[in-house]
């Protein structure tokens, strides 16, 4: 079967089952069963999904509960010839910390790409712009922020007051704020997630122009893959903040740690497929909801190749079990 036959269907089903799963942690403060259970739905319904799948972004070594590795092979039709073969970015959730406590933002999130469509990111971090569509090719990541966000005021037509700039509440951050709030923008600080912020400042609406500063790697590939499909733009750079993870990126091939990857770099699939559920309540997606019949999800869900951007909202109801959804 081919690549763009894959149902769209069973693709949204992966980061819905998970959003379900997780949202059953929400509240009772364990960061890592949240996570776990998760991975876990995620897992079981790729596995379910008539794909052979090779998961090249998995949850970073930094999250102990992922079950999700990379290298790992999933999907019904995994081994068998002809089967359509995709590389899977996960993210089984973003925000376990959020979920866990019961706070907004927690999000589930997949990609995909034929194989060799999205980079293998190391496990690492990486210094990060981005911006949606109305900004795309007026910013860059080694630019003065001052001069940064007087071009993206420009795009949009209006003043650097205006605008908000999305930043990890980070130590290392200390600088950038101080430059951004020099300059006359807004900061929003987050304590996790900036992968959905980054997807935020793509969408109008949201009030986010860009996402500024350093975080993983691998969500930076993920946010790539969203923006390909939304028109927007990611410049990213590996960091390596001692020797020894200079050291184990150079053993994986990244000589050069001052190139700039473009959005096209980070995912050059032309058949990116972007998953999104909402797990707690959000400004892009709403949380899980559950009710006596059943339970509702949000979803944004993105397919380059047929340029579909949509958000879907799936009533699955407990005395049938199938989803019923609202596009």
């Amino acid at each position: 079967m081919p690549l763009d036959q894959v149902a769209e269907g069973d693709l949204l089903a992966v980061t819905e089952t998970a959003a379900i799963a997780a949202a059953q942690t929400m509240g009772f403060g364990d960061e890592q069963r949240s996570d776990q259970v998760a991975a876990e739905a995620m897992r079981r319904t790729l596995n379910d999904i008539d794909i052979a799948g090779r998961v090249v972004i998995g949850e970073s070594q930094r999250d102990q509960g992922s079950m999700l590795s990379v290298g790992e092979t999933v999907g019904a039709l995994k081994g068998k010839k002809g089967a359509p073969l995709l590389d899977i970015a996960a993210h089984p959730l973003e925000g376990n910390h959020q979920c866990a406590m019961g706070a907004p933002g927690a999000v589930t999130v997949l990609a995909s790409a034929e194989r060799g469509g999205l980079l293998q990111a190391p496990d690492t971090f990486m210094e990060k712009i981005i911006v949606g569509p109305t900004a795309r090719g007026v910013v860059h990541l080694d630019a003065p922020v001052p001069e940064n966000l007087r071009n993206i005021a420009t795009a949009f037509r209006r003043e650097v007051t205006d605008l908000t700039v999305v930043v990890l509440d980070r130590e290392r951050h200390r600088r950038l704020i101080s430059d951004i709030r020099g300059a006359g923008a807004r900061i929003r600080l987050i304590p996790d997630g900036d992968l959905a912020a980054g997807i935020s400042a793509a969408i109008r609406g949201t009030s986010v122009h860009a996402v500024m500063g350093t975080g993983g790697a691998s969500e930076g590939v993920i946010a790539a893959a969203a923006l390909r499909c939304l028109g927007g733009e990611i410049q990213g750079r590996l960091r390596a903040f001692d020797d020894d993870q200079a050291e184990h990126l150079a053993k994986l091939g990244y000589q050069d740690l001052d190139k700039i990857y473009s959005t096209e770099e980070l995912a050059r699939g032309e058949n990116i497929v972007f998953s999104c559920t909402g797990v707690t309540e959000g400004e892009l997606l709403r949380g899980v909801r559950f009710f006596g019949g059943g339970v509702r999800t949000s979803t944004l869900f993105m397919s380059l190749k047929s340029g579909i951007i949509r958000f879907v909202d799936t009533i699955r109801r407990e005395e049938t079990g199938s989803p019923v959804r609202f596009r």
